[in-house]
């Protein structure tokens, strides 16, 4: 009888703490989301504003000519450093998390999102406003079902993971050449490959996040983790907007 009561006790026990640990992931999760979303969105307002101050369109929405502002971000050497800004930040978070406390790392995560929302304007100049808005929502879709497919399955994604490193490095050694090659083929190619890579990253990542959560993280560890979970499904998110946006986006 005791043994029975010492084992009930202890499966009882045992159910707390799994629901406890379900809670905590499920709000762990859920601030990951809230911070990827709201960096996505930042990235978007601010491209839109960038876009709009550095154009000077006619009745139909052309595009006619370049303000001020417009020839300094895109046309002058400022260029580069609007471009490898956000590559800069994502090395110093990912070297210096941490040193950081979470507040500074949420910090530096909007301005990063604001960062890529400046770089990402320029994409408003070669494609219309409408593909773009488009293919934005096909992006959302499809990360989103690879994201909670992650998060669900019972399969290890652990073994995909060098793998998709592997591809992702080829993808940008290809892009490099193709910057000189100017290959239409090759651009198609990269665009196909990069494509498969980032859905398969969105489902790996989401389960890597997912696995690094741990019950007894202090609050401070807890939330760098969450920011840098979102730095990595902003970054799959993005990249994959981009290659979507390469095969089906409508040039102006």
């Amino acid at each position: 009888m005791e043994f029975n009561k010492e084992n009930i006790l202890n499966k009882s026990t045992i159910a707390k703490q799994a629901v406890a640990m379900d809670e905590g992931l499920r709000a762990y999760m859920l601030k990951v989301y809230n911070y990827m979303a709201t960096g996505v969105l930042l990235t978007g307002i601010i491209a839109l504003l960038s876009f709009k101050m550095s154009v000077v369109t006619d009745a139909n929405g052309s595009i006619v000519a370049l303000t001020e502002f417009g020839n300094t971000i895109y046309m002058s050497g400022l260029k580069w450093v609007v471009m490898l800004a956000p590559l800069a930040i994502v090395f110093y978070m990912s070297f210096g998390i941490n040193k950081m406390s979470s507040s500074k790392a949420q910090t530096t995560f909007w301005i990063f999102a604001a960062l890529m929302g400046l770089s990402l304007s320029s994409i408003l100049l070669v494609y219309t406003g409408l593909s773009v808005t488009r293919v934005f929502f096909i992006s959302s879709a499809t990360f989103g079902a690879m994201s909670i497919y992650g998060y669900t399955t019972r399969r290890d994604l652990t073994k995909f993971g060098s793998f998709l490193m592997m591809g992702l490095i080829g993808i940008i050694i290809a892009s490099l050449v193709n910057i000189f090659l100017k290959s239409s083929m090759m651009y198609f190619a990269i665009s196909i490959i990069g494509v498969l890579i980032f859905v398969g990253l969105t489902a790996y990542d989401t389960q890597k996040i997912k696995n690094m959560y741990v019950a007894s993280d202090t609050g401070e560890l807890m939330g760098k983790k969450a920011v840098m979970g979102a730095l990595t499904l902003y970054l799959d998110f993005i990249n994959l907007f981009i290659m979507l946006l390469r095969l089906f986006g409508q040039r102006r």
